[in-house]
C-alpha cells in the first residue's frame, strides 16, 4: 500500500511517533500480541505501522496482509449493500420486515409485568428495514445473562448454531422471527442480530445468495480481494490468532488460525459479524464512503445516499452509547456530542468496531479514515482504541 509524507496531508511526523509508542507499549506489556494501525487523510495513507505478532508461538509477525476476524465491522458493509438496493429502487427503508420474512408479521413484545415477570403484548407496529439498520427493531443478541428474552436467543439461535450441520441463513432468520421483541419498534436502541436479518433480505430481493451478492456487488468492485466469510487454505497462515487474558497474567490463545471457525465456508454468512478482512481492504471500503460513494472510478452509492447514511437516524433522546455522545446512522455510530465522548473526534464522525477489538472510523470534517486491527477477546478491555484515537487526532497540524 502506498503511503505519503504525513506533512503533505496536514499531519506531523514527529507527533505520529506517539501513535507508535502507544501501540508498542501494549505489545511490550503483553496486553496485546500485535496490532496494526492506519491513518489516512485526504484519501492518502500517511501512517501505516504493524507491531508485535499475529502468532506468538510460531513467531509470525503482524504484516499488512494479516487477516483479521472483523466481526461487527461487517455491519457497515452489509448495510452498504442494502443501500445499493435502495438506490436501485428494489428496497425502501419504510418496508415492513414481514414483506420479506413473513414470520415478522404481527409481532409481540415481551413486556415487563410487576417487576419480576413479563407478558406478551401486540407490538404497536411492525419493524421496518429502517429499524433493522439502526437497531430499533426490538431484536436482541442473547448477550444479557439475566434477560429472559436473551435466554431464548441463546437456546433457539446460538445452541442450534453450534451443532453440525448449522442452520442456513433462512432457517436462522425464521427462528429469530418466532421470538418476541424486546421493545416496541422504534422506541429503543438495542444492539442485535438485525443486520443478519438484513443480509437475508438482500438475498431474498436480489435472488442471489447473500455472500455471493456481497462479493459481486461490493467487495470485488472495491478491490477488497482478501475480504470474505471464510479463509481458504492458501491464506490460513495469514490469519491472526485471537488472544485473551491469561489467569496468571499475559495472554492465552482464544482461537488459533488452524481449525478456526472461519476456515470453513458457512451455511449462514453473517451480515452482522462474519467477515474476515485486512487493514488495506477495509481502508478501501472506508474511503469509498468518505468519497461519498465512489472509489477509483467505481461508484457504489449515490452522493446523497451516503450523506443520508452518515446522519443520525435515532429518535430524539435515544443514543447508541452509555455516554449519550453517539447516535446511529445507517451502518455505524455517529458522533453527536464530542464533549461527552471518551475519544476525540468531530461531530459527524462515523464508524464501528468488532468484538475482537478492531475499530474503524471516518471523520468527514477532518477527511480522516482510521483503522485499528488486533485480535483480543473479550473486546475492548485494554483501552487501545481510546489511545489510538487520542494519538491520531493530536497529530493533526
Amino acid at each position: 500500500m502506498q503511503t505519503v509524507s504525513p506533512e503533505s496531508v496536514g499531519l506531523s511526523s514527529s507527533r505520529l511517533e506517539r501513535v507508535s509508542s502507544a501501540m508498542q507499549r501494549y505489545v511490550d506489556q503483553s496486553l496485546l500480541s500485535g496490532v496494526i494501525v492506519l491513518i489516512a487523510r485526504q484519501g492518502q495513507v500517511a501512517y501505516l505501522q504493524a507491531f508485535g505478532q499475529q502468532n506468538i508461538k510460531a513467531n509470525r509477525p503482524m504484516t499488512f496482509d494479516t487477516l483479521f476476524r472483523i466481526y461487527s465491522m461487517t455491519k457497515p458493509i452489509t448495510t452498504t449493500a442494502a443501500m445499493m438496493l435502495v438506490d436501485e429502487g428494489k428496497l425502501r427503508l419504510s418496508d415492513p420486515v414481514s414483506r420479506y420474512v413473513p414470520g415478522f408479521k404481527n409481532p409481540r413484545v415481551m413486556q415487563p409485568r410487576n417487576g419480576c415477570d413479563f407478558e406478551l403484548v401486540p407490538a404497536r407496529r411492525e419493524p421496518t428495514l429502517h429499524d433493522l439498520m439502526i437497531h430499533t427493531a426490538g431484536l436482541s443478541y442473547g448477550f444479557e445473562e439475566n434477560s429472559a428474552l436473551d435466554e431464548r436467543y441463546r437456546k433457539d439461535i446460538w445452541v442450534p448454531d453450534e451443532k453440525e450441520p448449522t442452520p442456513d441463513l433462512k432457517e436462522m432468520v425464521d427462528a429469530i422471527a418466532k421470538l418476541p421483541l424486546a421493545s416496541h419498534p422504534g422506541t429503543a436502541f438495542r444492539y442485535s442480530l438485525a443486520i443478519d436479518v438484513l443480509g437475508y433480505i438482500i438475498q431474498v430481493v436480489s435472488g442471489i445468495p447473500f455472500d455471493e451478492f456481497l462479493k459481486e456487488k461490493v467487495l470485488s468492485p472495491l478491490g477488497m480481494v482478501d475480504t470474505d466469510f471464510w479463509v481458504p487454505p492458501e491464506k490460513v497462515d495469514r490469519l491472526s490468532t485471537v488472544y485473551g487474558p491469561a489467569d496468571a497474567g499475559g495472554l492465552k490463545v482464544v482461537e488459533g488460525h488452524v481449525n478456526s471457525s472461519c476456515t470453513l465456508p458457512s451455511r449462514r454468512p453473517s451480515g452482522g459479524g462474519g467477515l474476515v478482512s485486512t487493514i488495506g481492504d477495509y481502508f478501501r471500503f472506508g474511503q469509498m464512503l468518505l468519497n461519498q460513494g465512489e472509489l477509483d472510478g467505481v461508484r457504489l452509492l449515490g452522493r446523497k445516499t451516503v450523506s443520508w447514511m452518515l446522519q443520525n437516524h435515532l429518535p430524539e433522546g435515544i443514543y447508541s452509547d452509555a455516554e449519550q455522545a453517539n447516535g446511529f446512522g445507517l451502518g455505524g455510530a455517529v458522533l453527536l456530542y464530542p464533549g461527552r465522548s471518551r475519544r476525540p473526534g468531530s461531530a459527524g464522525k462515523f464508524g464501528w468496531g468488532g468484538a475482537a477489538t478492531t475499530e474503524w472510523w471516518i471523520d468527514p470534517a477532518e477527511q480522516m479514515n482510521c483503522i485499528l486491527m488486533t485480535q483480543y477477546m473479550p473486546g475492548f478491555i485494554p483501552p487501545v482504541v481510546e489511545d489510538f484515537a487520542q494519538t491520531a487526532y493530536q497529530a493533526l497540524e
